[in-house]
């Protein structure tokens, strides 16, 4: 008996291509069934493209002598003029060590502190002082940055700070804090933790109360201490948590806040202070060096991409977590 001509239309079709207009058809019908989720759907994709990737090309203008009077496509074209500038001034070494200095005191101490935090937390027995110990550990991220600064200068100003005072009462001499390059990182960093540590516990909290209680209470009546339940329990259930949160933390390596680095420099503490995003905000703004800032700019996210990127690969190969 002869094929009907669909039939023998679809025989000439390679399996792939049927695959893939039957995935088209089923993609289809959803949409149809489903066609004004994907209508409000519509709405965040074109913010997104609109306010985040339209931007992104004002970037050209890293390549030229941009001039407002010519405007993006108008100014000339300089290929790597500015890049090979900013490597080669006298300051590129010192702004790229300060800012992996404290970049990478952040990380080795904002990292580990909130798990440690979280641990201590998920150890306590009573709920009413676990939660309130838990709210006001967290407080303090609702602050905002200046404040934390009038803060930050309340305590360590070298004429009326209450450190100084204190120090002065004793007998000491005054310590000019915020002057010193040498104390900027550190009040930099730990004015950090103070603000942020208590929100990122949240994080490794959340992921701790999916732990089926179950597991502690066999390794109870196995004869485990708390100390074997944290080590072989709580740790290898939250790392996939850990290891998205450090691969996050990472990719920002040379993205130091500019609003706290900005708000704590002085003429002072420059040698230590002066990061990618203060000496891009001067270049830019200050002196109106618009392509040059642009480059710089565009540096340090290449940067950023490529650590995000290979610490994300690691993190592939020696665990089963990753951003992608």
């Amino acid at each position: 008996m002869a094929l009907p001509a669909a039939g023998r239309k679809n025989e000439h079709i390679p399996p792939h291509k049927q695959n893939i207009q039957n995935n088209i058809s089923l993609l289809w019908k959803d949409v149809k069934k489903h066609k004004w989720l994907y209508v409000m759907l519509l709405i965040p994709i074109v913010f997104v493209l609109i306010w985040n990737y339209w931007p992104m090309y004002g970037v050209v203008i890293a390549f030229k002598d941009y001039s407002p009077a010519f405007g993006i496509l108008g100014s000339p074209w300089v290929g790597l003029k500015h890049f090979e500038r900013f490597f080669a001034s006298y300051f590129f070494v010192d702004i790229i060590v300060n800012t992996l200095r404290l970049s990478l005191y952040s990380l080795l101490v904002g990292v580990p502190l909130p798990i440690i935090l979280a641990l201590l937390f998920h150890e306590l027995n009573r709920k009413w002082f676990k939660s309130s110990v838990q709210t006001i550990s967290y407080i303090p991220n609702f602050i905002s940055v200046v404040v934390v600064i009038g803060m930050v200068q309340f305590f360590f100003s070298t004429q009326d700070g209450m450190i100084n005072m204190l120090l002065q009462i004793m007998g000491f001499d005054a310590i000019d804090f915020l002057g010193s390059p040498s104390w900027f990182p550190h009040i930099y960093v730990w004015s950090g933790v103070w603000q942020g540590v208590g929100w990122g516990t949240l994080i490794y909290t959340a992921a701790m109360s999916g732990i089926s209680p179950d597991q502690y209470e066999a390794a109870y009546l196995d004869g485990a201490s708390r100390f074997h339940c944290i080590r072989h329990i709580t740790i290898p259930s939250i790392m996939p948590t850990i290891v998205i949160s450090t691969i996050l933390a990472t990719g920002s390596i040379l993205s130091v806040g500019f609003e706290k680095t900005f708000l704590l420099q002085n003429a002072a503490n420059l040698a230590t202070s002066e990061v990618l995003s203060t000496y891009t905000y001067k270049m830019g703004i200050i002196n109106g060096e618009y392509s040059f800032s642009a480059a710089v700019g565009l540096f340090n996210n290449v940067i950023n991409f490529i650590v995000l990127f290979t610490v994300n690969k690691i993190a592939q190969k020696t665990s089963e977590s990753s951003l992608w």
